[in-house]
Formats: structure tokens, C-alpha cells, sequence
């Protein structure tokens, strides 16, 4: 039997649907037909909500060492585009993508794995939930995050500027700053100071993406400046988050991380890569966000 290429979920509060390539979510509509996520118009920005896995943003000079070997693993990694992922389990609310290490992923990445992603839905909440199993008799080095885009502004009639991020506790905090490669700078600027709210302006993204570290809050909402809240995305287990959006683009994305994109001063060893998870062999790691339509 053809699986089809996006696969759908629902409930009698939200319709969802996920591209088998790349188990990416292409669609979040609830009962007013209301669609929440970005076209992914490809003049602007192709996607909709890349699943990141096993780096995240991009390597210096394109790679990584590991036991004095180089491998060149794709920006973001290889879940996304990958046209490989199985259906391992479906239920009328709830998707699970699989996919297993092969021969030719190995000589991009070293270590043997098994990775599962599962959309589950509940009311009006998305349970995005990673599995990762180290089938390898070594300690296995990863990351993993999402990119979900957001539609922004939501409605016709409405501006950009009209929405404003909503962080669950005030923050005091700096985005570290990237250079023309993708990769951190050491340098950082202020983006938050006592300040649960932020603006949205196209202008914020002008140097690419927004990187904070150390915020207290697990949790985000996109607001309508007098509209109120449109949806959140509760992170609890991640310990960065990406903002980012084209800057000609009418969406926002809010991505929980565990790990990051390479330091310009990296000297490679993946090992020592900032934000690497390890996982020992034969172990599993669970991790889950959740996107709640208000």
C-alpha cells in the first residue's frame, strides 16, 4: 500500500497535517478553517517546521571531526528533506515517523541510531515527542530541535508589527550573535531587559536568527497586540530557543533547541561540539514541545 505524502490528524478541535518527507508540519487548522502555520512559499522561505536532528544550524567549514575522522552532516541535519521516514504507528490523533541509520548516513554521521518522532493531539494541544535510541556500542553526540513557522499576521488586514512575543516570566537577556557563515560570533546585544514582551518587526531579523540561552521561561506565546493569544509553545526540557523569520516573510519561528549552531573559533571535535547531548549505548532520549491553539 503508497503511503500518501502528507499524513493528517485530528480531533473535534484541530485538524493537523504532517509531510512524510521530513515529518514536517505542514498545517494546523482548527473548526473555523483558521490555518496557523507558514505556506512555506518558496520565494521567500520554502518550509514549514524543519525537525532537527542530529545538529543543529550549521558546522564550521561543513563539518565535524569525530575519532579523527571528518563528517560532513547537512545544515539542520538530515531528518528534514529526508524522503525515507516510515509510518511506524497511526491512530486518528496521532502519527509516528520513523527512521533508522543506514549504511549511507553513517558516512555522514557517525553513529548508529534509531529516531522516532510523534504527533499526538489533545484538545487544542500538538505534542511534538523525539525518541532517539543508541543502537551503537559507543556514546552517541547529538542535538535536537524544532523550527516550527508560525503564520504572522494571521488574519487579513492585520500587521506584523500588530503581534508581539509573550515570555512566561520577565527576562533579562542577550541573543548571541551570528556571523555571514551561520556560525556564533562571540559577540552578543541586548534583547531583553525586565521585559516579558517583544515586539514583533521584520527588522529584528535582519542579522538571521535570534539566539537566547539562558531564559527562565518554558514557555512562548504569539500575541494580537489587542486580540490577545493566539497560540504558545511550551518547551520544558529545552534549554535554548531560536527566534527567527525572513525578513520579508509573514511568519515567526519559535524553536526549542537542545543545542546549537558551531562557534566561529570551533576547532571541530564534535565531542566538545556546544550543546551536544551524549547518550549512552542501548540507552533512549525523550524529549517533547507542544504547540496549544488558544
Amino acid at each position: 500500500m503508497k503511503i500518501p505524502k502528507k499524513l493528517s490528524i485530528s480531533n473535534d478541535q484541530l485538524e493537523v497535517t504532517i509531510k512524510k518527507e521530513g515529518a514536517e508540519i505542514c498545517s494546523i487548522k482548527d473548526t473555523s478553517g483558521t490555518e496557523y502555520i507558514w505556506d512555506a512559499n518558496p520565494e521567500i522561505w520554502g518550509s514549514h517546521a524543519p525537525v532537527l536532528f542530529p545538529i543543529i544550524g550549521s558546522l564550521k567549514e561543513s563539518h565535524f571531526t569525530y575519532n579523527g575522522k571528518r563528517y560532513c552532516t547537512p545544515k539542520h541535519g538530515f531528518i528534514r528533506y529526508n524522503e525515507n521516514l516510515k509510518v511506524a504507528n497511526q491512530t486518528t490523533s496521532s502519527i509516528t515517523l520513523n527512521y533508522t541509520y543506514t549504511e549511507d548516513s553513517l558516512v555522514i554521521y557517525p553513529f548508529k541510531f534509531d529516531f522516532s518522532i510523534t504527533f499526538s493531539l489533545e484538545g487544542k494541544q500538538l505534542k511534538v515527542q523525539h525518541s532517539i535510541k543508541n543502537l551503537g556500542d559507543e556514546t552517541m553526540f547529538f542535538s535536537i530541535g524544532g523550527h516550527p513557522a508560525f503564520k504572522c499576521p494571521l488574519k487579513d488586514g492585520e500587521n506584523y508589527d500588530d503581534y508581539l512575543l509573550v515570555f512566561e516570566t520577565e527576562e533579562t537577556c542577550e541573543t548571541h550573535l551570528l556571523d555571514s557563515q551561520g556560525l556564533q560570533s562571540g559577540t552578543t546585544a541586548p534583547l531583553l531587559k525586565g521585559d516579558k514582551i517583544l515586539r514583533l518587526q521584520h527588522e529584528l531579523f535582519k542579522d538571521d536568527a535570534l539566539i537566547l540561552k539562558d531564559l527562565t521561561s518554558r514557555k512562548v506565546s504569539l500575541c494580537h497586540e489587542t486580540k490577545g493569544e493566539i497560540l504558545s509553545v511550551s518547551f520544558p526540557e529545552f534549554n535554548y530557543l531560536g527566534i527567527w523569520a525572513k525578513p520579508s516573510g509573514d511568519f515567526v519561528c519559535i524553536e526549542p533547541w537542545l543545542g546549537v549552531t558551531d562557534n566561529a573559533d570551533t576547532n571541530g571535535d564534535f565531542t566538545k561540539k556546544e550543546g551536544n547531548l551524549q547518550l549512552a549505548s542501548s540507552a533512549q532520549f525523550d524529549v517533547s514541545f507542544y504547540i496549544d491553539i488558544h
